[in-house]
């Protein structure tokens, strides 16, 4: 069986780029963090700080009793993304890149001579002089290349960072056995305990169930499709919709009283509304989430009629921000807004007795205005309190469009 993808995985990629474009920064333990507030934690790690037990997730106090020495940086997801293109045009320079699977992992495709070991592990370092070249020595990858991309990405995960891993139809499935389920795309703790009561628990045994064992175990068709790709067979992605639009933010202190929450929120809405309308989609449910300091979470969803209108978004925030009352003598931590229930906007059955129809123009007047001179051009005013904070952010499988996404 050839190789047939390449896996290109970024290591430690928020905190790699700080190091890239602030010197004082390289060599030491660093964590990026979402505030810049003792009470929240790290959302990436450099390696030096991981090889101190610093890793994501990590609160501030706890980072700084393993790490005296560490250095705290505010995120930047503006300059992440516009560095992640950077990168994937320098991949390109070398292999055509397939897929974008996050803002730090891609895949591409082998073909022809580059299916031969000696050609492909030639193209893995050719593409890490590239990235070193065009973009920076700080921004290293680990590259895995294997018969296709599950198990291209599993290589990439074996040696890091900075590794290159190949692995070749001989060596499955035994090259397999050192690694935990959970080190495989797609088990995570749920799936493993599933595992667990279908009496597997190793990789070994993974790889030795049936076809129709692992269907069982998975409960769907995607045991089989597990079956092959451990085999090194090479599966169409299943298609998929986008079910959601959301944003959320970790307020910083000064933010966190009931009247700042509900401003974030506001504008937390009035982003994901115009990066709705973006979509050409439309939402029928609005989930809005506070989480406190003890870690408790007052949470409230609305149904209505499918919409992208940011007016009448906003008046379901206000329905649902009524029953907050009873809560306001609590501090809030962070909040965040989900647009679901969605569908193409072309899909919509408008009543001829529709209020909101004359709101179409105003939408996109602001969506105009904004997209040509910054977010905060036109805004509504319950976000006035707000307008500094919420940033942009970066979910693990969305890459955020500059254009309708940055704060700047």
């Amino acid at each position: 069986m050839p190789l047939r993808a390449l896996y290109v995985d970024f290591n430690s990629y928020f905190a790699s780029v700080e190091q890239q474009l602030v010197p004082e920064l390289r060599g030491r333990p660093v964590a990026v963090l979402p505030v810049l507030a003792e009470t929240t934690c790290c959302i990436a790690a450099s390696y030096e700080a991981k090889r101190l037990g610093i890793k994501t997730g990590t609160l501030v106090a706890e980072a700084r009793r393993l790490s005296p020495e560490i250095q705290f940086v505010q995120a930047r997801p503006s300059v992440y993304v516009e560095m992640h293109h950077r990168l994937v045009e320098a991949v390109e320079s070398c292999l055509h890149v397939e897929r974008v699977l996050s803002i730090d992992e891609m895949a591409c495709r082998l073909g022809g001579r580059d299916q031969r070991h000696d050609n492909a592990v030639s193209l893995g370092h050719q593409i890490k002089r590239s990235i070193a070249s065009r973009v920076g020595s700080e921004l290293r990858c680990s590259i895995g290349i294997a018969p296709n991309t599950f198990l291209a990405k599993v290589a990439s995960d074996m040696k890091k960072p900075d590794g290159l891993i190949v692995i070749e139809d001989a060596d499955l499935p035994a090259c397999l056995y050192g690694l935990a389920l959970r080190d495989l795309c797609g088990i995570g703790r749920a799936m493993e305990q599933r595992l667990h009561r279908h009496g597997i628990r190793t990789v070994q045994e993974l790889c030795a169930t049936s076809k129709s064992g692992l269907r069982a175990a998975w409960g769907s068709i995607e045991g089989e499709r597990v079956f092959a790709r451990l085999r090194g067979e090479e599966l169409p992605d299943p298609v998929t919709q986008r079910s959601s639009v959301s944003h959320s933010h970790v307020l910083p202190p000064e933010l966190r009283t009931p009247e700042a929450a509900y401003s974030v929120l506001h504008r937390l809405l009035q982003k994901a509304a115009m990066r709705l309308r973006s979509y050409g989609c439309i939402a029928g449910s609005l989930q809005v989430k506070v989480k406190f300091r003890d870690h408790e979470n007052w949470e409230r969803q609305a149904r209505f009629d499918s919409t992208s209108d940011t007016l009448v978004l906003l008046d379901a925030l206000d329905r649902l921000w009524q029953d907050f009352a009873g809560q306001r003598l609590r501090r809030p931590q962070a909040v965040a807004i989900v647009l679901s229930r969605l569908a193409e906007a072309g899909q919509r059955a408008r009543s001829l007795f529709d209020e909101h129809r004359s709101h179409d123009q105003l939408n996109a007047v602001i969506d105009s205005v904004n997209l040509r001179y910054g977010r905060n051009a036109l805004y509504f005013g319950g976000a006035h309190g707000a307008l500094q904070a919420a940033p942009m952010r970066i979910a693990f499988n969305h890459i955020p469009d500059l254009r309708t996404e940055d704060d700047d």
